[in-house]
C-alpha cells in the first residue's frame, strides 16, 4: 500500500536526519495512512479508501457522498 491519501493527496515528505556529529542521512516522514470502509448510498455499495487521518476528518465533516463525487470527478477509480 502506498503512503498516499485519496482525499487530501498527502504523500511522504523527504529530508535528512542530522546526527550529533552532523552526519546527514536520508529519511522520510510518512503520513498516518489508514484503510477505511464506508457505505456510499449514491453508489449503493461499500467503498474502501486509503486515507490520512485528516482525510477521515474531511469525510466526517463533508459526508462520504460529497467526497466520493470529488474523487470520481478527478478521474480516480474507486
Amino acid at each position: 500500500m502506498s503512503a498516499h491519501c485519496q482525499v487530501t493527496g498527502r504523500t511522504p515528505g523527504f529530508g535528512k536526519s542530522v546526527s550529533h556529529s552532523h552526519v546527514r542521512t536520508s529519511r522520510r516522514w510518512d503520513p498516518n495512512i489508514q484503510r477505511k470502509n464506508y457505505y456510499a448510498p449514491s453508489l449503493g455499495r461499500r467503498v474502501t479508501l486509503t486515507l490520512s487521518t485528516k482525510g477521515i476528518k474531511t469525510i466526517d465533516r463533508d459526508g462520504i457522498d460529497a467526497v466520493v463525487a470529488k474523487i470520481r470527478a478527478r478521474g480516480e477509480k474507486i
